[in-house]
Protein backbone atom coordinates (compact mmCIF):
# COMPACT_ATOMS: atom_id res chain seq x y z
CA UNK A 1 0.00 0.00 0.00
CA UNK A 2 1.28 3.82 -0.56
CA UNK A 3 1.35 4.98 3.11
CA UNK A 4 2.36 8.55 1.72
CA UNK A 5 -1.49 9.83 2.89
CA UNK A 6 -0.45 8.08 6.42
CA UNK A 7 2.23 9.85 6.99
CA UNK A 8 0.92 13.17 5.60
CA UNK A 9 -2.29 12.76 7.69
CA UNK A 10 0.28 12.12 11.00
CA UNK A 11 2.66 14.77 10.13
CA UNK A 12 5.96 12.45 9.71
CA UNK A 13 8.56 12.74 7.62
CA UNK A 14 9.57 9.60 5.83
CA UNK A 15 12.47 9.59 7.10
CA UNK A 16 11.77 8.70 10.27
CA UNK A 17 10.66 5.15 9.17
CA UNK A 18 14.33 4.29 8.40
CA UNK A 19 15.82 5.38 12.10
CA UNK A 20 16.01 2.72 14.00
CA UNK A 21 16.20 4.65 16.97
CA UNK A 22 13.53 7.25 16.30
CA UNK A 23 10.91 8.07 18.88
CA UNK A 24 7.42 9.84 17.76
CA UNK A 25 4.81 11.75 19.86
CA UNK A 26 1.71 9.88 21.56
CA UNK A 27 -0.30 12.54 19.59
CA UNK A 28 2.08 11.79 16.07
CA UNK A 29 1.71 8.15 17.02
CA UNK A 30 -2.37 8.30 17.35
CA UNK A 31 -3.21 9.91 13.94
CA UNK A 32 -0.56 7.52 12.03
CA UNK A 33 -3.07 4.45 13.81
CA UNK A 34 -6.06 6.16 12.82
CA UNK A 35 -5.07 6.94 9.15
CA UNK A 36 -3.67 3.03 8.70
CA UNK A 37 -6.78 1.95 10.10
CA UNK A 38 -8.62 3.50 7.26
CA UNK A 39 -6.59 2.79 4.67
CA UNK A 40 -6.13 -0.78 5.43
CA UNK A 41 -9.39 -1.10 6.70
CA UNK A 42 -8.31 -2.97 9.98
CA UNK A 43 -8.19 -2.04 13.58
CA UNK A 44 -5.10 -4.68 13.93
CA UNK A 45 -3.32 -3.76 11.17
CA UNK A 46 -3.13 -7.19 9.46
CA UNK A 47 -1.74 -8.91 12.44
CA UNK A 48 -4.08 -11.80 11.76
CA UNK A 49 -5.41 -13.25 9.01
CA UNK A 50 -8.98 -12.26 9.07
CA UNK A 51 -8.77 -8.26 10.47
CA UNK A 52 -10.76 -6.37 12.00
CA UNK A 53 -12.69 -4.00 10.03
CA UNK A 54 -13.09 -0.41 10.78
CA UNK A 55 -15.62 -0.30 13.08
CA UNK A 56 -15.21 -3.01 15.27
CA UNK A 57 -13.47 -1.33 18.11
CA UNK A 58 -17.02 0.87 18.61
CA UNK A 59 -19.15 -2.36 18.60
CA UNK A 60 -17.12 -4.06 21.18
CA UNK A 61 -17.00 -0.90 23.49
CA UNK A 62 -20.34 -0.52 23.36
CA UNK A 63 -21.19 -3.81 23.73
CA UNK A 64 -18.79 -4.10 26.65
CA UNK A 65 -20.04 -0.68 28.27
CA UNK A 66 -23.02 -2.09 29.35
CA UNK A 67 -21.94 -5.41 31.30
CA UNK A 68 -22.52 -5.72 35.21
CA UNK A 69 -18.94 -5.41 36.11
CA UNK A 70 -15.36 -5.99 34.74
CA UNK A 71 -15.58 -10.00 34.56
CA UNK A 72 -18.61 -10.02 32.43
CA UNK A 73 -17.40 -6.76 30.42
CA UNK A 74 -13.78 -8.54 29.75
CA UNK A 75 -16.01 -11.81 29.16
CA UNK A 76 -17.81 -10.25 26.30
CA UNK A 77 -14.76 -8.83 24.49
CA UNK A 78 -12.92 -11.82 24.67
CA UNK A 79 -16.13 -13.35 22.96
CA UNK A 80 -16.08 -10.69 20.22
CA UNK A 81 -12.33 -10.80 19.33
CA UNK A 82 -13.05 -14.19 19.15
CA UNK A 83 -15.90 -13.88 16.61
CA UNK A 84 -13.75 -11.27 14.40
CA UNK A 85 -10.25 -12.77 14.53
CA UNK A 86 -8.75 -16.06 13.70
CA UNK A 87 -5.33 -16.20 14.74
CA UNK A 88 -5.68 -14.98 18.61
CA UNK A 89 -8.13 -15.63 21.37
CA UNK A 90 -7.80 -14.77 24.76
CA UNK A 91 -9.16 -16.50 27.73
CA UNK A 92 -9.46 -15.69 31.00
CA UNK A 93 -8.90 -17.72 34.37
CA UNK A 94 -10.02 -16.76 37.47
CA UNK A 95 -8.54 -18.25 40.98
CA UNK A 96 -8.69 -17.04 44.58
CA UNK A 97 -6.12 -14.94 44.31
CA UNK A 98 -5.17 -13.65 40.96
CA UNK A 99 -6.77 -12.83 37.05
CA UNK A 100 -4.64 -14.36 34.51
CA UNK A 101 -5.65 -13.45 30.51
CA UNK A 102 -3.96 -15.74 28.26
CA UNK A 103 -3.69 -14.95 24.87
CA UNK A 104 -3.34 -17.80 22.47
CA UNK A 105 -1.86 -17.74 19.07
CA UNK A 106 -2.73 -21.68 17.86
CA UNK A 107 1.31 -22.27 18.31
CA UNK A 108 2.59 -20.21 15.74
CA UNK A 109 4.35 -17.17 16.90
CA UNK A 110 3.67 -14.01 16.34
CA UNK A 111 5.19 -10.96 16.13
CA UNK A 112 5.17 -9.11 19.31
CA UNK A 113 3.83 -5.97 18.11
CA UNK A 114 0.49 -8.35 17.60
CA UNK A 115 0.17 -9.68 21.15
CA UNK A 116 1.15 -6.05 22.68
CA UNK A 117 -1.73 -4.19 20.17
CA UNK A 118 -4.29 -7.19 21.10
CA UNK A 119 -3.00 -6.09 24.71
CA UNK A 120 -3.26 -2.39 24.30
CA UNK A 121 -6.93 -2.54 22.71
CA UNK A 122 -8.37 -4.81 25.48
CA UNK A 123 -6.36 -3.32 29.01
CA UNK A 124 -7.32 0.04 27.53
CA UNK A 125 -10.67 -0.84 27.26
CA UNK A 126 -10.86 -2.55 30.32
CA UNK A 127 -9.07 0.37 32.48
CA UNK A 128 -11.72 2.80 30.72
CA UNK A 129 -14.60 0.66 31.70
CA UNK A 130 -13.96 1.23 35.50
CA UNK A 131 -12.81 4.68 35.08
CA UNK A 132 -8.98 3.60 36.89
CA UNK A 133 -5.98 1.77 35.54
CA UNK A 134 -5.66 -1.72 36.30
CA UNK A 135 -2.29 -2.59 37.63
CA UNK A 136 -0.76 -5.60 36.43
CA UNK A 137 1.37 -8.09 38.42
CA UNK A 138 2.73 -9.70 35.35
CA UNK A 139 3.24 -9.54 31.67
CA UNK A 140 4.77 -12.28 29.18
CA UNK A 141 5.06 -13.38 26.20
CA UNK A 142 6.53 -16.02 24.49
CA UNK A 143 8.10 -13.99 21.94
CA UNK A 144 12.16 -13.48 22.18
CA UNK A 145 12.94 -10.00 23.95
CA UNK A 146 13.02 -6.55 21.83
CA UNK A 147 16.01 -4.43 21.43
CA UNK A 148 14.19 -2.05 23.97
CA UNK A 149 11.45 -3.27 26.02
CA UNK A 150 11.29 0.29 28.28
CA UNK A 151 7.94 0.87 25.81
CA UNK A 152 6.15 -2.31 27.13
CA UNK A 153 7.37 -1.48 30.82
CA UNK A 154 6.07 2.01 30.27
CA UNK A 155 2.89 1.18 29.40
CA UNK A 156 1.88 -2.34 31.09
CA UNK A 157 4.09 -2.98 34.04
CA UNK A 158 7.61 -3.53 35.58
CA UNK A 159 7.76 -7.05 35.40
CA UNK A 160 7.93 -8.04 31.59
CA UNK A 161 9.17 -11.24 30.72
CA UNK A 162 9.79 -12.60 27.44
CA UNK A 163 10.38 -16.30 25.69
CA UNK A 164 7.92 -17.82 28.40
CA UNK A 165 5.66 -20.50 27.40
CA UNK A 166 2.65 -18.36 27.15
CA UNK A 167 1.33 -15.06 26.45
CA UNK A 168 -0.20 -13.37 29.29
CA UNK A 169 -1.07 -11.00 32.13
CA UNK A 170 -1.98 -11.36 35.68
CA UNK A 171 -3.98 -9.13 38.29
CA UNK A 172 -5.48 -9.52 41.52
CA UNK A 173 -8.76 -11.43 40.96
CA UNK A 174 -10.94 -9.03 43.10
CA UNK A 175 -10.41 -6.00 40.28
CA UNK A 176 -12.93 -7.72 38.23
CA UNK A 177 -15.81 -7.27 40.69
CA UNK A 178 -15.36 -3.21 39.73
CA UNK A 179 -18.59 -2.29 38.67
CA UNK A 180 -18.67 -0.56 35.36
CA UNK A 181 -18.31 3.17 35.53
CA UNK A 182 -18.83 4.78 32.13
CA UNK A 183 -22.26 4.70 30.62
CA UNK A 184 -23.26 4.25 26.70
CA UNK A 185 -23.22 8.31 26.68
CA UNK A 186 -19.55 8.42 27.51
CA UNK A 187 -18.94 5.76 24.71
CA UNK A 188 -18.76 8.37 21.80
CA UNK A 189 -16.22 10.69 23.85
CA UNK A 190 -13.48 7.59 24.52
CA UNK A 191 -13.51 6.44 21.07
CA UNK A 192 -12.91 10.32 19.80
CA UNK A 193 -10.21 9.95 21.89
CA UNK A 194 -8.92 6.52 20.85
CA UNK A 195 -6.44 5.40 20.55
CA UNK A 196 -4.24 8.23 22.77
CA UNK A 197 -5.94 7.62 25.66
CA UNK A 198 -5.27 3.74 25.44
CA UNK A 199 -1.60 4.45 24.97
CA UNK A 200 -0.55 6.92 27.72
CA UNK A 201 -3.72 7.59 29.48
CA UNK A 202 -3.81 3.86 31.51
CA UNK A 203 0.29 3.46 31.63
CA UNK A 204 2.24 2.14 34.56
CA UNK A 205 3.49 4.91 36.48
CA UNK A 206 4.62 2.88 39.53
CA UNK A 207 8.17 2.22 38.60
CA UNK A 208 10.67 4.57 40.15
CA UNK A 209 11.85 5.93 36.34
CA UNK A 210 8.46 7.00 35.85
CA UNK A 211 8.53 8.56 38.96
CA UNK A 212 11.69 9.94 38.32
CA UNK A 213 10.37 11.30 34.94
CA UNK A 214 7.26 12.79 36.27
CA UNK A 215 9.27 15.02 38.70
CA UNK A 216 11.66 16.08 36.51
CA UNK A 217 9.12 16.73 34.05
CA UNK A 218 7.32 19.45 36.23
CA UNK A 219 10.51 21.54 36.10
CA UNK A 220 12.87 23.36 33.20
CA UNK A 221 15.46 21.08 32.26
CA UNK A 222 18.31 23.94 33.60
CA UNK A 223 16.91 23.30 36.79
CA UNK A 224 17.13 19.10 37.17
CA UNK A 225 18.54 18.69 40.55
CA UNK A 226 21.43 16.09 40.82
CA UNK A 227 20.69 12.90 41.98
CA UNK A 228 21.09 13.21 45.78
CA UNK A 229 18.91 16.30 45.53
CA UNK A 230 16.18 14.37 44.20
CA UNK A 231 16.69 11.82 45.77
CA UNK A 232 15.82 13.32 49.52
CA UNK A 233 12.77 14.78 47.66
CA UNK A 234 11.98 11.28 47.04
CA UNK A 235 12.26 10.20 50.69
CA UNK A 236 15.51 7.72 49.86
CA UNK A 237 19.00 7.52 49.55
CA UNK A 238 20.96 7.93 46.38
CA UNK A 239 22.21 4.79 47.01
CA UNK A 240 18.73 3.32 46.86
CA UNK A 241 17.42 5.39 44.19
CA UNK A 242 20.78 5.16 41.79
CA UNK A 243 20.20 0.95 42.92
CA UNK A 244 16.36 0.84 41.63
CA UNK A 245 17.04 3.03 38.55
CA UNK A 246 19.47 -0.19 37.94
CA UNK A 247 17.27 -2.89 38.40
CA UNK A 248 15.13 -1.20 35.68
CA UNK A 249 17.80 -1.05 33.52
CA UNK A 250 17.94 3.12 33.68
CA UNK A 251 20.20 5.53 35.18
CA UNK A 252 19.62 8.89 36.28
CA UNK A 253 21.53 10.04 33.23
CA UNK A 254 19.55 8.17 30.59
CA UNK A 255 16.08 8.97 32.42
CA UNK A 256 17.11 12.88 31.87
CA UNK A 257 18.53 12.35 28.38
CA UNK A 258 15.35 10.64 27.34
CA UNK A 259 13.34 13.14 28.78
CA UNK A 260 15.16 15.42 27.03
CA UNK A 261 14.60 13.49 24.07
CA UNK A 262 10.90 13.35 24.39
CA UNK A 263 10.40 17.44 25.15
CA UNK A 264 12.14 18.00 21.99
CA UNK A 265 10.12 15.69 19.87
CA UNK A 266 7.01 16.92 21.35
CA UNK A 267 8.38 20.89 20.78
CA UNK A 268 9.76 20.11 17.13
CA UNK A 269 6.30 18.72 16.36
CA UNK A 270 3.84 20.40 17.60
CA UNK A 271 4.95 23.44 18.60
CA UNK A 272 6.19 26.89 15.82
CA UNK A 273 9.16 27.18 17.43
CA UNK A 274 13.13 27.41 15.33
CA UNK A 275 15.17 24.29 16.16
CA UNK A 276 17.60 26.98 18.03
CA UNK A 277 14.43 27.87 20.63
CA UNK A 278 14.12 23.98 20.44
CA UNK A 279 17.60 23.50 21.76
CA UNK A 280 17.46 26.35 24.36
CA UNK A 281 14.13 24.89 25.83
CA UNK A 282 15.63 22.05 26.64
CA UNK A 283 18.89 23.54 28.04
CA UNK A 284 21.25 23.21 25.37
CA UNK A 285 23.34 26.53 24.85
CA UNK A 286 24.59 25.91 21.14
CA UNK A 287 22.38 24.51 18.97
CA UNK A 288 24.86 22.07 17.09
CA UNK A 289 25.33 21.09 20.64
CA UNK A 290 21.76 19.12 20.03
CA UNK A 291 21.96 18.67 16.81
CA UNK A 292 24.60 16.35 17.60
CA UNK A 293 22.76 14.89 20.58
CA UNK A 294 19.29 14.43 18.74
CA UNK A 295 20.72 12.54 15.97
CA UNK A 296 22.30 10.19 18.94
CA UNK A 297 19.58 9.75 20.33
CA UNK A 298 17.11 9.20 17.14
CA UNK A 299 19.12 8.73 14.33
CA UNK A 300 18.01 11.27 12.76
CA UNK A 301 18.02 15.39 12.45
CA UNK A 302 15.76 17.87 14.17
CA UNK A 303 14.10 18.86 10.69
CA UNK A 304 13.01 15.30 10.02
CA UNK A 305 10.47 16.42 13.18
CA UNK A 306 9.14 19.11 12.06
CA UNK A 307 5.51 19.19 11.78
CA UNK A 308 5.00 19.44 7.99
CA UNK A 309 4.10 16.98 5.14
CA UNK A 310 6.95 15.18 4.00
CA UNK A 311 7.82 15.18 0.48
CA UNK A 312 5.87 13.14 -1.95
CA UNK A 313 8.83 11.08 -3.93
Amino acid sequence: MDISSVLESAKLDRELLSAPRARISAAAYSRMWVALADLMDDEFFGLDSHGLRRGSYALMTRAAVNADNLEHALRRILRFLHATLDDFRGELVRSADEARLTLHDGGVLRRLFGYGTWFILVHGLACWLVHRRIPLREMQFRCPPPGDDSHYRTRFCENVKFGGDTTHIIFASDLLDLKIAESPETVDNFLRAAPANLLVKYRNDASTSAQVRNRLRSQMPDAWPEMEKLAQELSVSGTTLQRRLQQEGMSYQRVKDDLRRDIAIDLLSSASLTVAEVAARIGFQETSAFHRAFKKWTGVSPGAYRASPPTRE
